[in-house]
């Protein structure tokens, strides 16, 4: 039997090491927030930078947006948010579509556009009712829609992207630009499509040079315009130079005036952009918009020049989904069908 003494020497002991241990517990214990925190930031997928990526999803043309966002999805490691805007009545469908396919592994949010903004600020022009839809004017309100990041991408829905989405995301915009755009007179390659099917690139086709006001911006006519069909963002600058509010001012003058072209028909949205970002934007390399794949349907670029192109954009009557249309066969490599079978492909078949 151990004397008395020693019984207590070890309860002390043990009650010394007790302390002890909690004390070394609590001095070193990590809150499960900083826990949590620290295993974020050793995770290099929570350390990646996120790539906001906008796309309309118009009714009736849903698989467009359906295409493109398989097309960049399906060509990139990088971590990219897509931002799906549509209207109050579109949504359901488009959220169905992507969470019934194999688009469910996506990162996306699905916003709401509300067309009354543009109350009072739209001409309207018969000549190419589609023009006019809400959603085609998305890109003027950037910054209203993408409120966390600061650099954004702006795709129309009729394209698609077989590059590194990363790689369109990495164009520098010179300091005090709030977009950059793809110029019309950049890329030779595309110069003998645009005289075969007689458009124009140039100011003149988007502007009424009859009319006063567009006179006074002092921009000659045959200024290259430009496409605003892929823009990449500056949403900082954009704001700081209030460009939403210089845009409506010129499609509310519009609207009194009447100072669009109708040469080119296309020019609704177009114009505009041409008048507020004269002389002020950076420059998308042109590989990153290959364009007016749907201004003729029979118009067609050579196939090695098309494998080469990072994205391909059917801007103009002809689109893929439809017929008749070129290079429908790129097109669909992309395209997922709807779940709920209301959107279908026209086909010469069908």
């Amino acid at each position: 039997i151990l004397p008395l003494v020693s019984v207590n020497q070890i309860l002390l002991l043990l009650l010394v090491l007790t302390v002890c241990a909690i004390l070394y517990s609590k001095v070193h214990q990590v809150p499960l927030a900083l826990r949590n925190e620290t295993v974020d930031l050793e995770n290099p997928e929570e350390m990646e930078e996120e790539i906001p990526v906008v796309i309309c999803a118009a009714a009736g043309r849903m698989g467009a947006a359906v295409a493109a966002i398989s097309s960049i999805y399906s060509n990139t490691e990088a971590n990219v948010l897509f931002y799906i805007i549509g209207l109050r009545t579109t949504i359901p469908h488009i959220r169905k579509w992507i969470e019934n396919s194999k688009l469910k592994e996506i990162k996306f949010k699905v916003v709401e556009f509300n067309p009354m903004v543009l109350k009072g600020k739209i001409r309207q022009d018969a000549s190419r009712p589609e023009l006019l839809q809400p959603l085609n004017f998305v890109r003027f309100y950037l910054p209203l829609l993408i409120q966390k990041h600061e650099k954004v991408i702006y795709l129309d829905d009729d394209v698609i992207v077989q590059g590194d989405i990363q790689e369109l995301y990495d164009t520098k915009l010179a300091p005090g630009h709030a977009a950059a755009f793809s110029d019309d007179c950049d890329l030779p390659s595309t110069h003998e499509i645009v005289r075969s099917v007689g458009m124009q690139n140039t100011y003149m086709g988007f502007l009424d040079y009859r009319k006063q006001a567009i006179r006074d911006l002092g921009i000659s006519p045959s200024t290259c315009s430009f496409n605003p069909g892929v823009i990449v963002g500056n949403m900082t600058e954009w704001k700081h130079q209030r460009i939403t509010q210089q845009l409506e001012k010129w499609m509310q003058r519009n609207v009194e005036e009447n100072l669009y072209s109708s040469t080119l028909g296309g020019g609704v949205a177009t114009s505009p952009m041409l008048i507020v970002f004269h002389g002020k934007y950076s420059s998308i390399n042109p590989m990153w918009h290959i364009r007016h794949l749907g201004w003729s349907p029979d118009a067609r670029y050579s196939e090695q020049f098309l494998q080469e192109a990072k994205l391909l954009h059917w801007n103009g009557r002809y689109k893929p989904w439809d017929y008749p249309s070129v290079h429908t066969d790129l097109w669909e490599n992309w395209f997922i069908p709807d779940p709920s079978g209301k959107f279908k492909l026209t086909r010469p078949d069908s």
